[in-house]
């Protein structure tokens, strides 16, 4: 079933304004200019066509009207079954993610804004996922449980700054928090969790919080979750750009060693059957996502909605079409006015 309704009905106020005018015009035509043979314009063939403009304009005008109040067919709610997987995004906010070892258009990058566009393809080119997101860094926090509503969960990762949640790194406790909000009883089966991943993104070096890396790993593999880790960041030497006291980037860089702990991601993502990947790697992205679609899909039933078709476009074009026949009635009808006034002038002389 469906039902009609108007957008905006307010619209419908300017109605009124369409009998004030006519009533107007009306006023302005009672027969009181002196003009020669005036008469002309009330004679009966002419009298007959001369309301015609008139309510066709009127009629066009309402339809004018009706179109910007936007009518629209409403159909019912329906519930539509999807398949796809649920994602969990953890991601590492800490201070050493601010190491400029990439480069992007011959600039400077830090490590955050590396593994961005992976962040991003994840939300992009995965619309039948439900994905959420945890920062991590001194603690983790869910930054955005897991949603369809891809284009809300982008502008939440508008606000993604390193040092937004501590400078330091918690790398067990930020994949704890992401299987946590993987913890649906009901996509178990032989206690394993159906369609669930975590796809951590760090520098692997954890040096906080309660859990280790390898804890929480073993933990994701106690559940069946894999976990595929991407790193980033460089061997050897990094930059490392001076801030002063408000966060604010100095001129020069400090070059410290690197914190990168590749042993720890790959420990990671080979003890829960998941794979490691480099950020740098341009194939990051697209063996994350071969990988994860040779498992299982899970079905989704997706919340009610309604399918609004916009109908504004049949109510404009036919107001405009009758204003516009309505102009050319009341050209013909001047002409027709004028012609007779003419041939009654020619009489009398």
């Amino acid at each position: 079933m469906s039902s009609f309704i108007f957008h905006s009905p307010l619209w419908f106020l300017a109605l009124l304004s369409i009998p004030l005018v006519i009533w107007l015009r009306g006023f302005r035509s009672v027969p009181v200019l002196l003009v020669p043979f005036a008469s002309a314009w009330h004679r009966p063939s002419i009298a007959g066509i001369s309301r015609w403009p008139v309510a066709l304009a009127a009629l066009g005008l309402a339809l004018l009207v009706a179109a910007l109040a936007r009518p629209q067919k409403v159909d019912d709610k329906r519930e539509v079954t999807t398949q796809g997987y649920d994602l969990m995004l953890a991601i590492d906010l800490s201070g050493s993610m601010l190491a400029e070892d990439y480069e992007r258009n011959g600039e400077r990058i830090n490590r955050l804004q590396a593994i961005k566009p992976v962040i991003q393809a994840f939300i992009n080119e995965r619309p039948q996922d439900r994905i959420g997101v945890v920062v991590f860094a001194d603690h983790a926090y869910t930054l955005a449980p897991l949603t369809f509503d891809h284009k809300w969960l982008a502008r939440q990762l508008e606000r993604l700054r390193v040092g937004l949640v501590g400078a330091q790194t918690a790398i067990g406790d930020g994949l704890g928090i992401a299987l946590t909000r993987l913890e649906q009883a009901e996509r178990n089966e032989n206690e394993k969790r159906k369609g669930a991943f975590v796809v951590l993104l760090s520098d692997g070096s954890n040096n906080r919080g309660a859990l280790t890396p390898a804890q929480a790993a073993g933990i994701a593999k106690s559940r069946g979750i894999p976990v595929y880790t991407i790193g980033a960041g460089r061997e050897g030497r990094v930059p490392y750009p001076n801030m002063d006291d408000q966060g604010r980037k100095l001129p020069g860089y400090s070059y410290m060693e690197s914190d990168l702990d590749e042993e720890a991601l790959r420990h990671v993502a080979n003890e829960t059957g998941g794979k490691y990947f480099r950020a740098h790697d341009n194939r990051t992205v697209q063996g994350a996502f071969a990988a994860i679609d040779q498992a299982e899909k899970i079905e989704f039933e997706s919340k009610s909605y309604l399918v609004t078709t916009e109908l504004f476009i049949w109510f404009a074009a036919s107001g405009a079409a009758l204003v516009f026949l309505a102009a050319l009635l009341s050209r013909k009808r001047r002409g027709t006015a004028a012609a007779a006034g003419s041939w009654e002038a020619g009489v009398v002389r």
